[in-house]
């Protein structure tokens, strides 16, 4: 069945691609990207332009290669044994596997929020200025004032302002991950990636997320892997429908999730495989 999967793949046909520019243009461009893990391509000749300023979600059934296209993105994929990688990303213009290219320097610019909420065991505070630590900043007006800032826009200040010492692990599921969102954005990265945030949260902290979401786009260029379609067709302006490691399909949400013009993807969209 792998063996089948594997043809499919290299045999499927382009990638029928009809989003409509931005305002601001394209701010990551991936142009015929592949990677392999040892023998096996997990991702084939993937091409797409992800417009500034708004959310692009990636959808498709488990195994599709969404994680590891969204992770190739900040190179979170260097770290895996065996990796290697054909064709190009370009973030403004520059090949973010070029020669040279600072990795901690890309990984600021493009921020990462996980699955599971991952806080540091430290106090609120200290998790959403660590990028600030990192950097080697130490004024503890600077410091104060990022705080406030990321945590009003991960829309956590009104709830955690009167405890920013308490430690980060005692908070709920749902502040963990708007705290995580906070920490990403202390840094003042272009780019929010974002791998299943949801996953692992209740409906009613899934919905707080949903609208942060909402209030950051414009802010900050967001790409969201989802296995939740409502979810995609609720906060995306533009959605990629992947199989088999290839980009099947690729337009705004709306035409996506109605009027698809890859059969495979209304198949996906509609419940009837996934």
């Amino acid at each position: 069945m792998a063996a089948v999967a594997e043809v499919e793949a290299r045999v499927a046909p382009e990638t029928i691609y009809h989003v409509r520019p931005g305002d601001q243009g394209a701010i990551l461009s991936v142009r015929d990207f592949s990677l392999w893990y040892g023998a096996k391509q997990a991702l084939f000749e993937n091409t797409l332009d992800v417009e500034r300023g708004l959310v692009t979600a990636l959808i498709g059934p488990s195994g599709c290669g969404k994680s590891t296209l969204l992770r190739s993105m900040n190179r979170m994929n260097d770290l895996i044994d065996g990796v290697r990688i054909s064709g190009q990303m370009l973030l403004d213009g520059r090949d973010i596997y070029g020669r040279g290219v600072d990795v901690i320097g890309l990984r600021k610019r493009m921020g990462m929020v996980f699955q599971k909420p991952n806080p540091f065991p430290m106090s609120i505070f200290e998790n959403v200025i660590y990028p600030l630590r990192v950097d080697g900043i130490r004024r503890r007006a600077v410091l104060e004032e990022t705080a406030e800032r990321a945590l009003q826009g991960a829309a956590l200040w009104d709830e955690v302002k009167d405890r920013l010492e308490e430690n980060a692990l005692g908070m709920s599921g749902g502040q963990q991950q708007r705290l995580c969102i906070a920490r990403a954005i202390a840094g003042d990265p272009e780019v929010l990636l974002m791998d299943e945030p949801c996953s692992a949260l209740d409906p009613i902290a899934t919905a707080k997320i949903e609208e942060l979401i909402d209030e950051l786009r414009g802010r900050y260029t967001i790409i969201i892997v989802t296995h939740n379609m409502q979810q995609a067709a609720r906060v995306s302006d533009n959605t990629a429908f992947m199989y088999l490691g290839r980009l099947i399909e690729y337009g705004e949400t709306q035409t996506i999730f109605t009027t698809p013009r890859v059969e495979r993807t209304l198949d996906y969209v509609t419940g009837r495989f996934g």
